[in-house]
C-alpha cells in the first residue's frame, strides 16, 4: 500500500514539474519605447542602453523609431496604448504638442516616463518623471569654458539642435546666460543643424562663406558632438585648423569627439550620459511599486579636455 501511494505521489509530482517546464514564463512587464531616431552616435548609444537594460530585466520592450518626426511618435504612443502596455518611455523630439496623446495614456492608466528631453504640457501629472541631464547647466558650462579660454573676447558661431527641442532651447539659453556677462563675447551666427553631422557641415559651410572664410569666427559652440564633427570637416576643407584657428566646444561625449580631440581637431566636450536604461527602468519599477518619484531625475556629466581624450576614447569605444 505504501509503495502504491509513494508511486502515485511521485507520478503527480513529476506531472506538476513537467507542466511547469512547458508553461511559458511571462515577461514581468511590457513597456513601449518611442525613440526620436538615430540622428547621432549619442542617440544610438541611448537606444542600446535602454534595449539592453530591458533584456537584462526580462522586460518585453516595444520599440518604435520615429525618424525625428513628432507625428510618428504620437502614432507610436497610441499604438502602445491600444496594446495595453504597462508603461511608456518617451524621448520627445520637440517640447510641445503632447497634451492630447498623454491625456489618452493617462485615461488608460498607463504611466509615461520621459527620457533625455522634456515636454511642456498644461498638466504635469500627464507624465510621471523626466530622466535627463540639465541642458541649461550644460550650456552654462560651455559658455564658462569658452569665456575662460578667450579671456571673455570672442565672436561665436552657434550650431543649434533640432528647432523646438528642449535640448536646443535650454543649451542655447544656458550658453547665453554666461556669454551675456561679457561685453566682448557675442554670437554672430546661429542656425540649426538638426543634431546631425551632415547638418553641422552644411551650416558651417554657410557660416564660413558669410564670415570671410571664417576669419571673423573665434569659436564654434555646437549643441551636440555630431554637428561639431561635421563643422570640423567644413573648417578643414576651408583651409583652417579647427581647435586652433577656430576653437571648438560641443556636448555629448561620443567616442568620435574624443578621437577628434586626440587628433587636435577640437578643444572640449561636455558629457551627456547615454546609459539611461538602468535609471529609467528603476524609476518604472519604483513607481509601479507605489513609490513617489521626483518630477526630474537628474543625470550628471563632466567637461572633458584633450588631456584625457585617449583614455576616454578607448573606454567608450569598448562599451
Amino acid at each position: 500500500m505504501k509503495a502504491t501511494v509513494s508511486i502515485r505521489n511521485l507520478a503527480i509530482g513529476m506531472l506538476a514539474v513537467a507542466t511547469m517546464a512547458v508553461t511559458p514564463i511571462a515577461s514581468a512587464l511590457t513597456v513601449g519605447f518611442s525613440q526620436i531616431g538615430s540622428e547621432s552616435g549619442w542617440r544610438t548609444a541611448e537606444t542600446q542602453s535602454i534595449k539592453s537594460a530591458a533584456q537584462e530585466r526580462n522586460i518585453d520592450l516595444k520599440f518604435s523609431d520615429a525618424q525625428q518626426k513628432q507625428e510618428n511618435q504620437i502614432k507610436a504612443l497610441r499604438s502602445f496604448i491600444a496594446q495595453g502596455v504597462d508603461a511608456i518611455i518617451l524621448a520627445p523630439v520637440v517640447e510641445t504638442g503632447w497634451d492630447q496623446v498623454l491625456k489618452e495614456a493617462k485615461r488608460s492608466k498607463i504611466p509615461v516616463f520621459l527620457v533625455d528631453r522634456g515636454v511642456k504640457v498644461r498638466d504635469s501629472s500627464l507624465y510621471v518623471t523626466k530622466i535627463a541631464s540639465d541642458f541649461v547647466e550644460e550650456g552654462r558650462l560651455a559658455g564658462a569654458w569658452l569665456a575662460a579660454k578667450t579671456s571673455g573676447n570672442c565672436k561665436i558661431a552657434e550650431l543649434q539642435g533640432t528647432v523646438g527641442s528642449s535640448a536646443a532651447i535650454d543649451r542655447k539659453k544656458g550658453f547665453a546666460d554666461v556669454i551675456n556677462l561679457f561685453p566682448r563675447m557675442s554670437i554672430i551666427r546661429s542656425q540649426s543643424g538638426d543634431f546631425t553631422r551632415s547638418g553641422g557641415k552644411k551650416v558651417m559651410e554657410s557660416f564660413l562663406k558669410a564670415e570671410h572664410g571664417g576669419k571673423t569666427i573665434c569659436a564654434v559652440y555646437s549643441h551636440n558632438d555630431d554637428m561639431a564633427l561635421g563643422a570640423i570637416q567644413a573648417i578643414q576643407e576651408a583651409g583652417l585648423q579647427p581647435s586652433k584657428d577656430i576653437f571648438m566646444i560641443s556636448i555629448d561625449g561620443v567616442p568620435d569627439i574624443f578621437k577628434a580631440m586626440m587628433e587636435g581637431q577640437t578643444n572640449a566636450s561636455i558629457e551627456l550620459k547615454s546609459d539611461l536604461g538602468k535609471p529609467t527602468f528603476d524609476a518604472i519599477k519604483e513607481y509601479l511599486a507605489g513609490d513617489k518619484l521626483p518630477k526630474w531625475i537628474k543625470t550628471q556629466g563632466n567637461l572633458y579636455l584633450p588631456d584625457t581624450a585617449k583614455e576616454e576614447y578607448q573606454r567608450r569605444s569598448a562599451q
